[in-house]
């Protein structure tokens, strides 16, 4: 496995351990779906913005993860907040 592939690979985790520990300290219900839905939006809301700063040569893999986690954990909540209002409108 390439670098670029091992830091994708640690960037959707990364995401994935945010997105759960985000919903295990929330007063949310859990169900699977919302663990399945937050997961999969915490891992690529931080995997896109990962992606975007290792455009950055030499920089180290810490620094990805942090800004990329940084980057992501608000983008979920703005991805996760225009859903809601969406959905509240009676879109979809």
């Amino acid at each position: 496995m390439q670098e670029h592939d091992r830091n994708i690979f640690w960037l959707i985790l990364l995401g994935i351990a945010i997105a759960l520990g985000k919903l295990l300290s929330g007063s949310d219900p859990l169900s699977w779906r919302l663990v399945a839905g937050r997961s999969l939006l915490g891992a690529a809301t931080t995997m896109i913005a990962g992606a975007a700063v290792m455009q950055i040569p030499d920089l180290p893999l810490i620094a990805i993860l942090g800004i990329g986690s940084a980057l992501g954990v608000g983008g979920a909540q703005v991805v996760e907040k225009i859903i809601l209002s969406w959905g509240a409108k009676g879109g979809g």
